[in-house]
């Protein structure tokens, strides 16, 4: 084979790569836009709690029920409420706000087995892209409520948690709900993480564990109430930065 034979190959080689080139660049400017339009949306929403817990809990589950019952007190207390939007414990959290005083808001996210959003949500925001969507979910909380859930309960929990122990996001209450559920988990993290040296001992005390609806809100107020939800001039750099 000569290398004229070659040429078109190459050259076919060529404008794939540039077509695929075109569409990335493409790809970035829509999330770019994505994060513009979340940033905007959510701008006013503050201050917000964002609850998070399994997609797979069924209404009549006893933690919808208690996810319904601590988004309505924290919704009744002048709260936000952000969720991922969907069914289970995100629909539970939604709800509970959607009843209460203050916003309920759903960050919904696109997936291949399509995820429907709740009713429930007074603003309703769509992402594409889960890591658009985590940090709107870090910048526009002033604390984390964690249910019981799977990897991607987990997931925000510990990019919180990483975020927070770097340095890189402000520090923030960080609570989990049930202390059956959790218990197990943040003893090995005791027993493990610190006892091994992959943590301080000081880093589980970015960690509350509480089940009663009203000593979540209590515990948020007593949090913020020598400085207040508005994020210092340290902290709104910080976030810039996430």
């Amino acid at each position: 084979m000569s290398l004229f034979d070659k040429l078109p190959q190459a050259s076919d080689r060529y404008a794939t790569m540039h077509r695929f080139r075109a569409r990335e660049a493409w790809h970035v400017l829509k999330i770019v836009s994505e994060f513009v339009e979340s940033a905007e949306e959510l701008q006013g929403i503050t201050p917000a709690v964002s609850i998070f817990g399994s997609a797979r809990t069924p209404r009549d589950h006893a933690y919808y029920k208690l996810t319904e019952e601590i988004a309505r007190q924290l919704s009744d207390s002048g709260f936000s409420v952000i969720s991922g939007g969907g069914p289970g414990i995100m629909e539970a959290a939604n709800r509970g706000a959607f009843h209460g005083k203050s916003p309920s808001i759903g960050l919904n996210i696109v997936l291949p087995h399509e995820q429907s959003g709740n009713e429930f949500q007074d603003l309703s925001l769509r992402f594409n892209h889960f890591f658009s969507r985590k940090v709107m979910f870090v910048k526009h909380a002033i604390a984390y409520v964690v249910m019981p859930g799977g990897f991607g309960t987990m997931d925000e929990m510990f990019e919180a948690l990483t975020l927070i122990q770097t340095g890189k996001g402000r520090k923030i209450p960080i609570i989990l709900v049930g202390a059956e559920f959790w218990g197990g988990l943040v003893a090995w993290f005791r027993e493990r993480l610190v006892g091994e040296g992959m943590v301080s001992s000081n880093d589980l005390n970015l960690i509350q564990l509480i089940d009663e609806p009203a000593a979540i809100v209590e515990a948020i107020f007593r949090y913020y109430e020598t400085r207040g939800f508005e994020a210092s001039p340290e902290e709104r750099e910080q976030l810039l930065n996430l």
